[in-house]
């Protein structure tokens, strides 16, 4: 069976080559006679695979030597709780809200102190990122907390909020390593692996080392403690091994690549091609304001429901999987993550034409 075009907003589409080079290695990894999934996560093997990785992420993001990468689990989700738990030593954060998931944040972060709303784009559907050049940052906060793309809603910070000198805290989940990033901008940069890194089941958390202190929320797990983890070379548990093994063959996919300077390239073109075509279609449109649409997720809609979801199903049945939006907006979302080669959105083009030229 031939491999379909996968748009799924996560778990996503792996690069090909990861995938056979993670398949010939199943048996037997590096001639040791077992799969890195059966490998002791204590031993010098699986050592050297977690180094590798870590140095790989260090040099393709430019990570300044005072920040720790952990290789976590519990999903983006879980660090809703352990940012606050972590961070608010005053009880106070403020949090910039687009979408779902910096919604759920905030809402998770209320449970600990006074967790300010001091910008959001809920009003119109988080359809846009708001203007956050001069935001009521609240004196005392401790972090100023956004979700930096928004999966669900396809928006895209391209410029970072003024924090007025606050650590600013960025869930990049769905936006991990498609573009250069300046990481010092940053007091915690994290996100789940599943939509442009890795399998399901690996966090990684980039966190200024000033950040990581014994200074917590009183009753703050040991687990969702970051000293612990950054004490402990990510090893205070058994990490996620295999997940962090894929992880470092998709760094060493980028870095063949060119780095994360050609990653913006084909991610602009890849997304050029589709929004070109979004804005010329007379049956279909963005529901995006063009200045903050994502390079990685791209929703759109016909206006009616049932040829919305009637596209979804002739897509399928041509082999082009996932492109249904998510359930709290519906339409359709179209994922192009850096796996997703230029010819899969080519070829979808391709389709989104022929369904227009046929119920136009």
């Amino acid at each position: 069976m031939s491999r379909i075009w996968n748009f799924s907003a996560g778990p996503a589409v792996l690069p090909e080559e990861v995938l056979r080079e993670a398949a010939a290695e199943m048996l037997d990894y590096r001639g040791c006679g077992m799969s890195v999934m059966e490998m002791s996560h204590r031993s010098k093997m699986f050592q050297e695979i977690i180094d590798q990785a870590e140095a790989d992420l260090r040099e393709l993001m430019g990570i300044p030597d005072n920040y720790k990468v952990l290789f976590l689990q519990g999903g983006a989700s879980q660090q809703f709780a352990a940012i606050p738990m972590n961070l608010m030593k005053h009880r106070v954060a403020d949090y910039i809200v687009t979408g779902q998931w910096a919604k759920k944040a905030w809402q998770e972060a209320r449970l600990y102190g006074t967790a300010n709303k001091v910008a959001s784009s809920e009003d119109k559907t988080f359809s846009y990122i708001p203007d956050c050049s001069d935001l009521p940052i609240s004196p005392e906060a401790d972090y100023v907390y956004i979700c930096e793309n928004n999966t669900i809603y396809g928006t895209k910070f391209h410029t970072l909020p003024d924090t007025k000198g606050k650590p600013l805290v960025a869930d990049v989940s769905s936006c991990f390593l498609s573009e250069p990033v300046d990481v010092s901008r940053y007091g915690v940069i994290y996100g789940g692996v599943q939509k442009n890194i890795g399998p399901a089941g690996v966090v990684i958390s980039i966190i200024r080392e000033d950040l990581i202190t014994e200074d917590v929320l009183e009753g703050t797990p040991t687990m969702l403690r970051f000293k612990t983890h950054a004490d402990n070379g990510s090893m205070y548990n058994t990490p996620p091994c295999y997940g962090i093994y894929i992880c470092g063959k998709v760094f060493q996919w980028i870095r063949r690549l060119g780095g994360l300077e050609e990653m913006r390239a084909r991610n602009e073109r890849k997304a050029k091609l589709l929004y070109d075509y979004l804005d010329q279609s007379r049956l279909f449109h963005g529901t995006v304001v063009p200045q903050d649409r994502s390079l990685m997720n791209v929703p759109f809609v016909t206006g009616d429901a049932a040829l919305d979801a009637q596209f979804v199903r002739e897509a399928s049945d041509a082999g082009f999987a996932n492109l249904k939006g998510h359930r709290s907006v519906g339409g359709m979302r179209a994922s192009i993550y850096n796996a997703m080669p230029y010819e899969g959105v080519e070829a979808l083009v391709g389709f989104l034409e022929r369904f227009e030229h046929a119920h136009r």
